[in-house]
């Protein structure tokens, strides 16, 4: 068997020896360019190394082991790999040929650019339903395996991002949210699925602190934003926060780690395959902890486009 191993940041050739206990087996550094250079891909890192290596991911079909070693480790504790003794686990039943390996699903964006004016009313007058004057941008789909996000989040990512790397890994997420909370406004955010014959339905038109896209459960390293999502449904959560003073805020976060946030009144909970996003100025787009665009976006789900391994 051929082993190929993508070391994150913080990781070396000694982060292999747990899994280098068959002689057999050949061992690479670095990411395959084809997929008949590998049986197995064997990443070290967390939510952000993965979200940079996800499209050759996909473009390769291989398996792939997460072995959780960065600062934010979602999509690896959404497949019950908590620590590095639970991808050894899975390593060993995979070489043992237990068929411990899963199609999960990943989010993808595409960033819109105009198009022209979308009509309000149809032939005969009357108020038409919502066709978008956005298309999608040629060759600029990024995917991500955990969570995107829009507002607060997004400010208390880019400012987590800019602390050390051990404190990012021991709480920074709720370190920089607390100081973010009292600096930040609901922003004016629209929330669009597909209704009938092309056409756009709101589904969310308020002053929203942030709404988050999930393929997983879990994002800042284990709030429970999203309990109810699963990562192999075809389906993207949504949770979408609405204005709430920064006292009640900074109240209802700790409820997030338990996914309790859902009764709240200002929060809205629905599941959807694909959806637009549209602000009166452009906002930026985080996923899996790290930028990837400004709205407006079409965000959707792709099913079953990434194999892994689970214990």
């Amino acid at each position: 068997m051929r082993a190929a191993a993508i070391l994150g940041l913080g990781s070396s050739p000694k982060s292999l020896k747990p899994f280098q206990t068959d002689a057999t087996i050949d061992w690479r550094i670095g990411l395959p360019t084809t997929a008949d250079q590998a049986d197995i891909i064997l990443l070290f890192g967390g939510d952000g190394t993965i979200h940079r290596h996800l499209s050759q991911l996909v473009k390769l079909g291989l398996p792939v082991l997460v072995v959780p070693a960065g600062s934010g480790n979602d999509f690896a504790r959404g497949l019950g790999l908590r620590r590095m003794r639970d991808s050894v686990a899975a390593w060993r039943c995979f070489c043992a040929g237990r068929g411990n390996v899963r199609a999960t699903d990943l989010g993808i964006i595409a960033p819109l650019e105009f198009s022209g004016e979308a009509p309000s009313t149809d032939p005969q007058g009357r108020s038409a339903p919502h066709k978008s004057a956005w298309h999608s941008v040629p060759d600029a789909r990024k995917y991500f395996c955990s969570v995107a996000g829009i507002g607060l989040d997004c400010e208390v990512a880019r400012r987590a991002n800019q602390l050390p790397r051990w404190l990012r890994g021991h709480g920074g997420y709720a370190l920089t949210l607390a100081p973010t909370i009292f600096r930040f406004a609901p922003l004016p955010i629209k929330i669009f699925t597909p209704g009938g014959a092309g056409s756009w339905t709101t589904r969310s038109d308020q002053p929203t602190i942030l709404a988050a896209f999930a393929n997983t459960s879990t994002y800042g390293d284990g709030m429970k934003i999203a309990p109810h999502a699963q990562m192999d449904d075809g389906q993207l959560d949504v949770c979408a926060i609405g204005g709430v003073d920064p006292f009640k805020l900074v109240c209802m976060f700790p409820t997030v780690y338990f996914g309790r946030h859902l009764s709240i009144r200002e929060v809205e909970y629905f599941q959807a395959e694909r959806l637009r996003v549209e602000t009166e100025a452009p906002l930026d787009i985080y996923a899996d902890g790290e930028f990837v665009c400004k709205t407006p976006v079409e965000i959707a789900v792709e099913r079953g486009v990434l194999r892994v391994l689970t214990t």
